[in-house]
């Protein structure tokens, strides 16, 4: 049993503890939980250990450039629209979001590129420069991933997956929909031309997943791209993370930043509230952990409250890949460039391996290159750019140096890059970087992994850790970690699942 003996956080009586919740981290699961709690009745504590909220979409200001850390990408933007509503608000007064055309610019070392669209008529006009014989398959990719879409996103994604008879009433969709096979396999089935198969199997790498292992259930994520549109919010990422910081402040939330957590406080196996690093505890209701799963339950939970996700267990979960993030900005424009660029290198599926199962850094690399100042031009100086170039590199699993390697590879990156932004290197004025090593001490993640746990079905819904938590009542997750998984869709509906399993708060008598 934990015996509190720190500092007590004593708050008036209508704050009672019974009507209190704790959240712990402020990336985009924690904000939209703290929110749907607040809307739900309590007031909420949200606890965020940096200077600013955000969590990984944290922001740096640099030498008047300014850089979203991630995520860029705004998919399902409805459900931020939610958080709004929920309030009683307009998401209109607090946020601009845009779409983005094209979703993607795919480029291949051969120099032919595809502009990845919703636009059907577009994206067969795409595919007809590879090989007009897939458009026939293609239109049965779309039936497909429609298919996954309305089971896997609409009927599941807000839904607990807390018993394993949850996993099993689904099994037999999971059958049909061939959810054993990987992404790439499934495309396989439709598409024969060998980059029109790299660009319609590349998405799960948006969520830290292997398209040869990920489950075919994430082709879903085309489909919902075709529904529902790329967008970016105007101001960058960073702008939805203070709107949505605002309104939970107007709803009568509580931020407080530069508080990290240090313990989940249990007492006959219910967690009780937080006790942060400087030793004031809170006693709350509930507790919701949007940290780093893994790190949560080796960190913040008494091992004695821990019999099914154990340290050895956690250790034998199989984690995403790491980043290597180069941001950087210019003293020119590069007005050619899209918005959202993937850049292929040959060696598709054997430099996968080297990420995923090898583990080594390999010397070549494909990377994605975000210009958001095609969009917004404020996020620079005027006259300027401002990018950001993230490469799949292994986890902290494999033996990297970075601290020896990272410059060189920055550099390597950037060389690379002069072949669609000419004379690149001369023109950049300033430039900041993250390794695997930076998210492992940053921003607590295990193993430095980006995405936490790798989304393979044996990984997925049931398989991974549960949002109500298993060893501890009371306890929950949001977030990547926890089911429906990464990315932001997933992450705000893992907060969706908190309405369907967080009790109301009970008045004491």
């Amino acid at each position: 049993m934990t015996t509190c003996t720190r500092a007590v956080a004593f708050l008036p009586e209508r704050l009672s503890p019974h009507l209190q919740a704790a959240v712990i981290g402020s990336g985009f699961g924690g904000l939209a939980a703290a929110i749907r709690l607040q809307a739900r009745g309590y007031h909420v504590h949200l606890f965020e250990m940096r200077d600013k909220p955000g969590g990984r979409a944290y922001v740096y200001e640099q030498d008047g450039f300014t850089f979203d850390a991630g995520p860029t990408i705004i998919t399902a933007p409805f459900l931020i629209e939610e958080l709004f509503v929920l309030a009683g608000r307009k998401i209109a007064d607090y946020l601009t979001i845009v779409p983005c055309d094209p979703y993607y610019r795919i480029i291949f070392p051969d120099g032919r590129r595809f502009d990845y669209t919703g636009d059907e008529a577009r994206i067969l006009a795409e595919i007809e420069k590879f090989n007009p014989a897939d458009a026939a398959g293609y239109h049965r990719f779309v039936r497909q991933s429609e298919a996954i879409f309305r089971r896997a996103f609409i009927d599941l994604a807000d839904q607990p997956f807390s018993t394993i008879w949850d996993m099993a009433r689904i099994a037999p969709d999971l059958v049909r929909l061939r959810s054993h096979e990987s992404v790439y396999r499934l495309i396989c089935h439709y598409l024969q031309d060998s980059q029109l198969r790299q660009v319609f199997s590349f998405h799960p790498l948006l969520i830290g997943g292997n398209p040869f292992q990920a489950s075919s259930i994430y082709s879903m994520i085309h489909f919902l791209e075709r529904k529902w549109g790329v967008h970016f919010a105007m101001g960058g990422t960073g702008a939805v993370v203070n709107a949505l910081v605002q309104l939970f402040r107007e709803m009568g939330g509580t931020l407080h930043l530069n508080s990290p957590v240090s313990q989940i406080l249990v007492e006959r196996g219910r967690a009780i509230g937080v006790r942060l690093a400087s030793g004031v505890e809170y006693r709350t209701a509930l507790v919701v952990s949007n940290g780093d799963t893994a790190n949560t339950y080796r960190k913040l939970i008494a091992p004695e409250w821990r019999r099914k996700w154990t340290d050895q267990r956690l250790q034998r979960m199989r984690y995403s890949m790491g980043l290597f993030v180069l941001y950087f900005g210019t003293d020119r424009t590069y007005p050619d460039l899209a918005h959202h660029t993937i850049i292929l290198t040959e060696r598709y599926g054997e430099l996968l391996k080297d990420i995923f199962s090898r583990k080594v850094l390999a010397s070549d690399f494909s990377v994605y290159l975000h210009a958001p100042t095609r969009t917004d031009p404020t996020l620079a100086p005027e006259g300027c750019e401002c990018f950001y170039v993230l490469s799949p590199v292994p986890n902290l699993q494999g033996r990297v140096d970075w601290a020896g390697v990272k410059e060189a590879y920055a550099d390597k990156i950037l060389a690379s890059l002069e072949r669609w932004c000419p004379d690149l290197r001369r023109h950049v004025v300033t430039r900041r970087m993250m390794t695997p090593v930076d998210f492992e001490h940053e921003l607590d993640a295990y193993a430095g992994s980006a995405f936490q746990f790798e989304p393979v079905l044996t990984q997925s819904a049931w398989f991974r850790p549960h949002n109500v938590c298993e060893d501890v009542r009371a306890l929950y997750f949001v977030g990547a970690g926890t089911h429906p998984g990464a990315g932001l869709p997933g992450v705000l509906c893992s907060a969706k699942v908190l309405d369907r399993v967080v009790p109301a708060p009970a008045v004491p008598v």
